[in-house]
């Protein structure tokens, strides 16, 4: 069966981006008519400040490459949306151009704009800390330099991550050097669990993470006003260099205080919200508090689209009462590490009240009708936002969706299952399609209906239904562009940056199909692979096996990593890889010394067995054909860029 990167799209309909649709126009003029665009609160906390915007709009490589561009956005030029941009969504990504470097208040910066989250940098004693260091080193380099240039040129002291996503730690080498934080100059701060949180979230999952992300972020989507204006939390993700330092001191205690090159820190520990290891620091003496990524004006993802373990927003709204708490009555600056501060006591009790509410307020009615027996898309239709929190900016679902975090919430507690054996064992999408495109009548008949319903404004139905359609056709033209046509529609009306992306991506694949990249290796850099604990790196090493290479097979071996004083047993039986930690098996065909950096160097693809053996990196005991059947076992390349608009090669 074709796939859609191997059907040739005709000419004809390749780069056709419809206008918006007379539908699509009233619904958005719709959302003009019902928000208060008229407040500018927000822009002007979004400008106040500014010291120097980033310069160029730009940064580039040492060999003139560009890694971050804001002149793409040159066309978000004014009040007035587009017709094929829902105007709320455009207000805010007139908001997230807002860029450069900006005093916050004595001593505390934050640079804007540099990438998707912020940097943020105090001036201590005698040097910088920096607060979360964006996604890439040259980026993050870069931002850190146009601080130095306007304000103080001191080394960095301290490095602290808020959290386990990379936007807030992948920069780290382009702000210090390990040399540094292995002398002890530099500290690297991070909340308890962190390294681990970082292993869960972009190892085992990170190659479909990452082919998921491209529809939430939209970054292979041509920026303009019918493409990518936004990504939500800022304009985008930054290109460069992902690294990663583990941390020197990890916080471990729910309230821990900590003085760091005389500045009093504060950390209050948020574990499984936004990301599984998470926290907020007060900054006692600046009257500064900064929550983080739990407290952002919009609303959140409880699920992004890219995948995640289902967060907890029963205790996401928990944390946010705990830091009014704590320290609300003391606090006259609210920042975080995406988008403005806040100023003023009783703007930010206001705001954090309503975060308090809204993630508190999405969990508890989805419980509710839950326990009225509700399925999810039902719940998630049923459930809107109460006066007070529907119509403030802070609340409105430009990241996550009301519509999408109820189903989080619903995956949560009851699973993807809704109880109905129906849905227990259905035929796989591509089956199930062809014997719903023949029941109605065959593909004709389906686009011939669907066409009707696309003129009534109907896009959620066509797109509905085309899929379908494109599953038991993926080479039918006609079906995927009227699809294309639908999604387009819906991502011109989304509010949310990511629904627009994902609804405009989709569009784009089915006309274009799959953009191919190389097969790849292993979905990490040589820092996060260094960083896994041992045991994870044998799991990572398990996801891996082939089972058709492995049938058959048995064998047990034993690993000896001198550099870390680690053994473990590593057994094959059933076409499944198990291991046990710090024991030794007498029973093994073979046994393997070496180091983590040399068995990371091997998975990396940066050095062959062989090499290892001859310069005595490894060494075998025993049968040392063994080794080479295990790695022979393993995918050595993984595709990335699968099928999701079409069936897909081998699943139809």
């Amino acid at each position: 069966m074709a796939t859609a990167s191997a059907v040739p799209v005709p000419a004809s309909h390749l780069d056709v981006a419809r206008d918006a649709e007379p539908a699509t126009r009233a619904a958005n003029a719709a959302m003009a008519a019902r928000l208060p665009f008229g407040e500018t609160a927000d822009f002007e906390a979004a400008r106040r400040g500014l010291i120097a915007p980033v310069p160029e709009g730009l940064v580039r490589t040492g060999s003139g490459t560009v890694l971050w561009n804001l002149g793409e956005y040159a066309f978000i030029d004014g009040e007035l949306a587009p017709a094929t941009v829902n105007p709320s969504l455009w207000r805010l990504a007139r908001l997230n151009l807002a860029n450069g470097l900006f005093k916050v208040t004595d001593r505390l910066y934050q640079l804007r704009g540099f990438d998707i989250s912020n940097m943020t940098v105090i001036e201590g004693d005698s040097g910088l800390i920096v607060i979360d260091p964006l996604t890439t080193a040259e980026v993050a380099r870069a931002a850190l330099a146009h601080y130095r240039v306007h304000c103080a040129d001191k080394p960095v002291v301290a490095v602290i991550y808020t959290h386990s996503h990379v936007d807030h730690y992948g920069g780290v080498r382009g702000v210090v050097d390990d040399a540094d934080v292995k002398a002890g100059k530099v500290q690297v701060i991070a909340p308890d669990g962190f390294m681990e949180a970082v292993s869960g979230e972009n190892v085992l999952a990170g190659m479909p993470m990452a082919r998921r992300a491209q529809f939430q972020f939209g970054s292979m989507l041509p920026r303009g006003p019918r493409g990518q204006v936004d990504a939500g939390l800022g304009k985008g993700v930054a290109r460069g260099t992902v690294g990663l330092i583990a941390p020197t001191l990890s916080i471990v205690r729910p309230v821990e205080e900590h003085a760091i090159d005389g500045i009093r820190i504060v950390f209050q520990l948020a574990p499984e919200t936004e990301a599984p290891a998470e926290m907020h620091m007060f900054y006692p003496e600046l009257r500064v508090l900064n929550m983080a990524e739990n407290a952002c004006p919009l609303l959140h993802n409880f699920i992004p689209l890219r995948g995640a373990v289902a967060r907890d927003p029963r205790i996401w709204a928990k944390y946010i009462g705990d830091a009014i708490a704590l320290y609300g009555a003391d606090t006259d600056i609210l920042i975080g590490q995406h988008h403005w501060p806040t100023w003023g006591r009783e703007a930010i009790l206001d705001h954090l009240e309503a975060q308090r509410d809204l993630y508190k307020h999405i969990h508890d009615q989805t419980l509710r009708l839950m326990n009225k027996g509700w399925r999810p898309a039902e719940i998630a239709e049923a459930i809107d936002l109460p006066p007070g929190l529907a119509e403030r900016w802070s609340a409105r679902g430009y990241y996550g969706s009301v519509n999408h975090n109820v189903k989080a919430v619903y995956q949560r507690y009851l699973s993807w299952y809704d109880a109905n054996p129906c849905n227990l064992h259905p035929l796989p999408p591509a089956p199930a399609a062809r014997k719903f495109v023949e029941y109605m009548g065959g593909a004709a008949a389906v686009i011939a209906r669907a066409r009707a319903d696309f003129a009534e404004g109907e896009y959620r139905w066509v797109a509905q239904v085309m899929k379908e359609v494109v599953y038991a056709e993926p080479d039918n033209i006609e079906a995927r562009t009227l699809c294309a046509d639908a999604l387009e529609q819906m991502g011109y009306q989304a509010e949310s940056a990511t629904w627009r992306n994902a609804f405009l991506y989709g569009a784009q694949e089915l006309r274009h199909g799959v953009f191919q990249v190389p097969a790849r290796g292993p979905a990490m850099g040589a820092d996060i692979l260094a960083g896994l604990s041992t045991d994870v790196f044998f799991d990572l090493l398990a996801i891996r096996l082939d089972p058709a290479k492995a049938a058959g097979q048995s064998m047990t071996l034993n690993w000896h990593f001198t550099d870390r004083a680690e053994k473990l047993v590593l057994t094959l039986k059933h076409s499944t890889l198990t291991h046990r930690m710090n024991e030794w098996s007498a029973a093994a065909a073979t046994s393997i010394t070496t180091t983590r950096q040399t068995l990371d160097s091997i998975i990396l693809q940066r050095l062959a067995p062989p090499e290892a053996l001859m310069s005595g990196a490894l060494k075998i005991e025993g049968d040392p054909s063994r080794l080479a059947m295990l790695f022979g076992m393993l995918d050595q390349q993984i595709r990335m860029m699968f099928d999701i608009l079409t069936p897909g090669e081998g699943r139809s």
